[in-house]
């Protein structure tokens, strides 16, 4: 995952052009994307996609020549998205057309300007405080012409159609936190899924940023009665504690696992309500589309102090915190392959395992108390309304230990699946 993300993090992505697209043909060397181009002009729902962004280069020179900005040495020194320009203007001009943050002086803010044609740069406040020149050469060499918005997705097909969604945004250029991380953890979260015999579907989306998911949303009404609940993920590579914003309905399924999951396996979770503000769930759960998506990150978005800036580069980053990231959504996924219901065939009072040659098994596993256990929290519960998930959270067994136990019921014939 480190690798993959010093490999993408050169590249000058946004919310359309060829920076996306090069990322999406990099994640094809590690799972099977289906690219998906949208026009300029489509409308989608409320939105309509916008023109078509590339760059080439760009550059603030001083009038002898000298570079003081250069796209080529950092791309978030130019605001995102900002229209052509090439003129000589002044510093009080050009310093309308500035970007810095005060209070962290030594290092380069990442601003956008999507929806609005300007043009613009980004600098540290101490840089810009250090021009003194009377004019200087300002260049950037974009176009904004009648394109695509590009985004792809990872169908793994299960056994059941119903369906898993798992979302990250992949729309911003050199920041690792954010969200390189996520599309690092997102891309080999569904290879491992790809090498797994999976009872549901699960669909990965990696979009731009709202737009994205917008266009993605519109473009699948039909699809979406197949999905059952997901997650939106980005900011997995700080050592910070994992936090979980719920989905809009704040007591699912998605949101029992999730909370039981992050606070058996680590160390004091934050989980937060649902507010309409924040990443891509914010669309996925509007009123007119209302899935059951969560947002699972570690440091919560704009609450750390290089979130969109320079300094969110490959030094911020912990390979330790991603492999952590990923084995916790390894976990997730086993508690939701095993939210399904059985039903107990002989439900008056408590079946005899020992004829069954349930004891003697038990008596050969390595722990074989919980296993006992686990096979009577299953009896118990297996009547219709609860899932071996509710049942391994309610009791507090391993999941792994609960799907054991429900296949050995299930092959004595005491089990019946829904």
């Amino acid at each position: 995952m480190f690798k993959l993300i010093s490999e993408l993090y050169p590249i000058c992505r946004s919310i359309t052009g060829e920076g996306v697209r090069e990322t999406l043909r990099i994640l094809e060397g590690i799972v099977p994307i289906e690219i998906t181009e949208v026009p300029t002009g489509k409308k989608v729902f409320d939105w309509v996609i916008p023109k078509e962004w590339n760059i080439k280069d760009a550059y603030i020179q001083n009038m002898e020549g000298e570079k003081i900005i250069d796209f080529q040495t950092l791309n978030l020194h130019v605001l995102n998205y900002s229209s052509p320009v090439n003129e000589t203007v002044n510093l009080e001009d050009l310093k309308k057309h500035l970007y810095t943050v005060q209070e962290w002086p030594e290092w380069v803010p990442y601003r956008t300007s999507y929806y609005a044609e300007k043009w613009g740069f980004c600098m540290s406040h101490n840089q810009m405080e250090s021009l003194k020149d009377e004019k200087y050469q300002v260049v950037v060499d974009s176009t904004l012409s009648q394109g695509h918005l590009t985004y792809g997705e990872v169908y793994i097909k299960g056994k059941v159609p119903d369906e898993i969604l798992i979302s990250t945004h992949i729309c911003h250029p050199s920041l690792c936190n954010d969200n390189l991380t996520g599309i690092a953890v997102c891309a080999n979260l569904a290879r491992h899924l790809l090498k797994t015999d999976n009872y549901y579907s699960y669909r990965f989306l990696f979009v731009p940023g709202t737009i994205g998911a917008i266009a993605w949303l519109a473009l699948n009404e039909k699809k979406l009665k197949l999905i059952k609940y997901g997650l939106v993920t980005s900011l997995l590579g700080l050592d910070n504690v994992f936090t979980y914003k719920r989905t809009r309905s704040g007591n699912t399924t998605i949101d029992k696992i999730v909370e039981h999951v992050i606070k058996k396996e680590t160390t004091n979770p934050e989980i937060i309500d649902f507010i309409p503000y924040g990443y891509d769930e914010r669309q996925y759960c509007s009123p007119g589309i209302n899935l059951n998506m969560g947002n699972l990150t570690r440091v919560p978005y704009a609450q750390y102090p290089e979130y969109h800036t320079s300094a969110d580069n490959m030094d911020l980053i912990s390979q330790i915190a991603l492999e952590d990231s990923l084995s916790i959504f390894i976990k997730i996924l086993r508690f939701i392959e095993q939210d399904r219901k059985y039903l107990n065939l002989f439900p008056k009072g408590e079946p005899q395992l020992g004829k069954r040659g349930l004891y003697d098994h038990i008596g050969g596993h390595n722990d074989s108390k919980t296993l006992q256990m686990a096979l009577l929290w299953i009896l118990n519960f297996s009547d219709g309304i609860h899932t071996i998930s509710d049942v391994a959270i309610r009791s507090g067994i391993d999941i792994d230990i609960m799907a054991e136990a429900t296949e050995m019921l299930f092959k004595a014939g005491l089990l019946k699946k829904l």
